[in-house]
C-alpha cells in the first residue's frame, strides 16, 4: 500500500479514537466510548508500526479493518443507542469508519466492475451514507435522553458518589424531559432524598416543591423512592463526591 494512503488511515484511527476519549468523559456512561476510543487508537498504532515493517502492508488490510471494526461498533452502538439508552457515540462514531471503509473498497474495485455492480456498489454506499447520517443526527445532534442521566443518576449513587461534575446530583440534574413528566417526578424526588441525606434543607426543600407541582410523592413509584433511600443508607458518610 502507498505510503502516504496509509497515512490517512493512520490519522483517521488516531483521530476518532481521540474524539470519542473526550467526549466520553462528557456522557453518563462514559464506558461505551472509551473502549471505542483506545480500540481505535490501537488500530492506529498496529498500522503505525505496520507502516515502517519490511514487507507492505497489504493494500486492503486498513480498508476492509475499517469496515469491519466499524461495521461491529454500529451493531454494538445501536443497541445501546435504543435498546439500553446508554450511550450515543459509538453509533455515529463507528458509522465514520463503516462509511469510509466500505466506499473505499468499492472505489477501489470501480474499474473492474460492470454496469450492474456500479449500480449495486452506488445503491450500498448510499445506503450506507443515509445510515450515518441517521445516527450522527440520533446520536450527536439529538444528544443523551434524561432517562439516560436519571439512570446513570442512580448508578453513582449505589457508588456513593453523590457531589461533584459526575455526581449523582449533577446527573439527576441533567435528568429533564418536558414530554415525561414522570421523568421530572424521579429526578425530583432523588434530589430531594440526596439533599436530606446531605443535609441540605433549602435544596431539599426547593426539589420537594417542584415535586408538589407536578403530583407530589404519589407520582413516583415507590420502588424508586425505596431504591434510592435503600442505597443512601449504604453510605457511611453523607458528604460524599467525586472531583474531575
Amino acid at each position: 500500500m502507498n505510503t502516504d494512503e496509509l497515512d490517512y488511515w493512520i490519522v483517521l484511527f488516531f483521530a476518532l479514537g481521540t474524539v470519542s476519549l473526550y467526549y466520553a468523559r462528557l456522557q453518563p456512561f462514559p464506558e461505551f466510548g472509551n473502549k471505542f476510543g483506545w480500540c481505535s487508537i490501537a488500530l492506529g498504532l498496529i498500522f503505525l508500526i505496520s507502516r515502517n515493517a519490511p514487507r507492505d502492508t497489504a493494500i486492503l488490510a486498513p480498508t476492509v479493518t475499517a469496515a469491519i471494526f466499524g461495521g461491529l461498533a454500529v451493531m454494538y452502538g445501536v443497541r445501546h443507542m435504543v435498546v439500553t439508552q446508554q450511550d450515543v457515540l459509538v453509533a455515529p462514531f463507528g458509522g465514520v469508519l463503516l462509511c469510509v471503509g466500505t466506499v473505499s473498497l468499492m472505489a477501489d474495485s470501480w474499474d473492474e466492475m460492470n454496469s450492474t455492480y456500479h449500480l449495486i456498489s452506488f445503491i450500498s454506499a448510499s445506503v450506507v451514507v443515509m445510515l450515518e447520517i441517521y445516527l450522527a443526527f440520533r446520536g450527536l445532534v439529538v444528544g443523551v435522553q434524561g432517562i439516560t442521566w436519571s439512570k446513570s443518576g442512580l448508578r453513582q449513587v449505589s457508588r456513593g458518589l453523590l457531589q461533584g461534575p459526575r455526581g449523582a446530583i449533577s446527573h439527576f440534574e441533567r435528568s429533564w424531559d418536558m414530554d415525561d413528566q414522570w421523568l421530572n417526578a424521579m429526578s425530583h424526588a432523588a434530589l430531594a432524598l440526596i439533599h436530606k441525606h446531605l443535609g441540605n434543607p433549602s435544596a431539599e426543600r426547593e426539589h420537594v416543591e417542584e415535586l408538589q407541582a407536578i403530583g407530589g410523592w404519589d407520582a413516583v413509584d415507590p420502588a424508586w423512592i425505596q431504591t434510592i433511600e435503600k442505597e443512601l443508607s449504604k453510605l457511611n458518610t453523607p458528604f460524599v463526591s467525586e472531583e474531575e
